[in-house]
């Protein structure tokens, strides 16, 4: 990767594929950016770049590398493949990029309080993973025909969705009136038939027509 390459990616902005770290400080929380990027479409984390997109480069950016490289191999689950890539701007300044594809092994998650935490990429951020979309992440990466029969629960939230657009769990589950895990299981083998789509909140999911 060169230096002009690097400007081009900054020069996007934090988005959907790509995050800027001035540089590598609170390196248990930065992995969860690396997670999200696999777990989502991939793209860059970008270390020595402001949060303008200015390619200001950090000091002994091999320090840097080291701290994330460890963070990497500690904390992330399963093991997460990556490119790296260091370069000079001057004697003291560098950039690291860290090129994350989307994974196959997804989800990746990280432990914290005896919990596994995935998460995921929306526009610039990254958020926890609900276990609804844990689910479509583990059972996504394999795409297969899903046969299955409109029933009156698929009735109800197909014409919910055509009459409001969106709907979360919590609705769907009142509406239909079923238990929880039925409500989950039934909103997210549609989504894994390409009939609906989930959209990842912070706070609670909700989910569309796959054409709307």
């Amino acid at each position: 990767m060169t230096l002009q390459e690097i400007h081009k990616i900054a020069q996007q902005g934090e988005g959907l594929k790509v995050e800027f770290k001035k540089k590598a400080a609170f390196p248990e929380k930065i992995v969860r950016e690396l997670i999200a990027l696999a777990n989502t479409e991939g793209g860059y984390l970008l270390i020595g770049v402001d949060d303008d997109g200015t390619v200001s480069g950090q000091r002994f950016i091999e320090e840097e590398v080291f701290v994330m490289e460890k963070a990497i191999s500690e904390f992330i689950k399963p093991k997460l493949d990556y490119q790296l890539h260091i370069l000079k701007l001057n004697q003291k300044k560098g950039v690291a990029v860290f090129n994350i594809i989307r994974s196959n092994n997804r989800p990746h998650y990280l432990m914290e309080e005896n919990r596994k935490k995935a998460f995921v990429r929306v526009r610039d951020r990254s958020i926890q993973a609900s276990r609804e979309m844990w689910e479509i992440l583990r059972r996504g990466k394999v795409p297969k025909d899903m046969v299955f029969t409109y029933g009156e629960k698929e009735n109800i939230l197909i014409k919910t969705l055509n009459d409001k657009g969106r709907i979360t769990l919590k609705e769907f589950q009142n509406l239909a009136k079923l238990p929880r895990f039925l409500a989950s299981k039934t909103l997210v083998r549609l989504v894994l038939a390409n009939v609906l789509r989930i959209v990842p909140q912070e706070i609670e999911d909700f989910y569309t027509l796959k054409d709307s």
